[in-house]
């Protein structure tokens, strides 16, 4: 005779009821281990008391992994298939807060030059004041440093071309005074002529500007002219005589 059909319904007796908890969880995990071994699957199997005890068993290294490699399968697909719709959500979002922060960026910049400041209040005012102050210390602070840092370069491209000058003077003294030996030695040795050259004749009549006879008598310059070119005469026809 067979054994009957047993109702499905929780078991008031508490003992009972502990009794086919125990024998049922081996039972599961017999089983379980089974499925594992026959068929090679991966199984794993969590089991929970009514006090709240942790029954577990899994065939792979970890029950964690193959709850990771569940949750891929189960929830995977669903959130490849939400994946478009949420991205452009969230692209959406960021083109909205970038929007306002350039609507709000180009308003201040219409209120720094100027613009459109009917709609501001005085407090509103005197922080865009504030803001201008602050800006326009920081550009002469710029400004200045960049002067100083410009007239500091001057200085040292001044300090530079003194030095090459300097260094430029010293080799042109060296050079001049190796060379000054050799200066002197040509003008030891160069040929020096005082004579004149002199005429056919030997004696050469000096040319008097009579002009310049300021304070004499003309007939007595004249006379001594005369004598003199006599003189200069007999003394050249004597030496071609004498040569002859």
């Amino acid at each position: 005779m067979g054994r009957g059909k047993v109702e499905l319904k929780r078991i008031e007796n508490k003992i009972n009821r502990q009794v086919t908890f125990a024998k049922r969880r081996n039972g599961l995990l017999k089983k379980a281990y089974e499925l594992s071994v026959l068929c090679d699957a991966e199984v794993a199997l969590i089991i929970f008391s009514n006090r709240g005890k942790l029954y577990e068993f899994c065939s792979g290294h970890s029950i964690a992994k193959t709850l990771e490699r569940y949750h891929r399968c189960s929830y995977g697909a669903l959130e490849v298939h939400h994946q478009p719709e949420i991205e452009t959500q969230r692209r959406y979002q960021e083109y909205l807060k970038l929007k306002s922060k350039v609507e709000g960026l180009q308003q201040t910049q219409r209120n720094l030059l100027g613009e459109e400041l009917e709609h501001l209040d005085i407090k509103e005012l005197e922080q865009l004041e504030r803001q201008l102050d602050s800006s326009l210390k920081q550009i002469r602070s710029n400004k200045t440093q960049q002067m100083l840092d410009q007239l500091s370069d001057l200085h040292r491209k001044e300090e530079m071309l003194l030095e090459t000058n300097n260094i430029l003077r010293n080799k042109l003294e060296e050079v001049n005074i190796s060379l000054q030996p050799t200066w002197e030695a040509r003008e030891q040795n160069a040929p020096y002529n005082c004579h004149p050259p002199q005429s056919d004749g030997y004696y050469e009549t000096p040319h008097c500007n009579s002009t310049l006879r300021i304070g004499y008598d003309s007939s007595v310059l004249n006379e001594a002219e005369g004598a003199a070119g006599t003189s200069a005469q007999n003394a050249s026809e004597f030496m071609h005589g004498w040569m002859g």
